[in-house]
């Protein structure tokens, strides 16, 4: 069985049409002439490549004890990818520890959305495990992205990374957020460690 389980069933390759006119969108609605500072520093991606290394080192760690008490909660894959949207729109897979059972995105129907806007959120989500409720509330579902800052897919501190259905429903406006490189966290972060709701 495949260490790694796509709960978004969206394939690049079959949705390549789609996942490339989102970046022709976000160059339709570009806003700034010049890259935004933040993405060419250099010291900025230095941290990030330093805080990476010593994040994943952690993940590591943190890797053993949460595969077996999956075993015993939700067995399955321990990590799970999904298709998301960062700088200029380009796509790129995000990494976690799991914490939704295995079929959970055939069942997002069944779950209703308690939040306003382009993103859906339900505090008392039922796909979510007793494993993933821990890994959520601690953030140490997060701590796999730090490949995907070492990538240089994400930075330590910037913007949530949308999901590509989000961005599709995108307003003019919305496409600003896309001038920079999404974060493992940020003020939004900072509101999710205050308010459970913002799984």
């Amino acid at each position: 069985m495949s260490a790694v389980t796509n709960i978004s069933n969206l394939s690049v390759s079959s949705n390549r049409n789609s996942l490339v006119a989102l970046e022709h969108n976000y160059s339709a609605h570009q806003y700034q002439e010049q890259p935004h500072p933040s993405i060419t520093s250099k010291t900025k991606r230095l941290i990030d490549i330093l805080g990476a290394l010593v994040g994943l080192a952690i993940a590591g760690l943190v890797a053993i004890p949460v595969a077996i008490l999956m075993l015993f909660d939700s067995p399955g894959p321990l990590f799970f990818t999904q298709v998301r949207c960062g700088l200029k729109g380009k796509t790129f897979k995000i990494i976690k520890f799991r914490s939704m059972v295995v079929d959970a995105e055939k069942k997002k129907h069944l779950v209703k959305n308690e939040a306003e806007g382009n993103i859906f959120k339900n505090k008392n989500d039922p796909r979510v495990t007793l494993v993933g409720r821990f890994l959520r509330k601690t953030s140490l579902d997060e701590l796999p992205q730090f490949w995907n800052v070492l990538k240089g897919e994400m930075s330590l501190v910037g913007t949530r990374p949308p999901t590509v259905d989000e961005v599709e429903q995108y307003e003019s406006h919305h496409w600003r957020r896309l001038d920079v490189k999404p974060g493992m966290t940020g003020e939004w972060g900072v509101a999710y460690l205050r308010d459970e709701f913002f799984l």
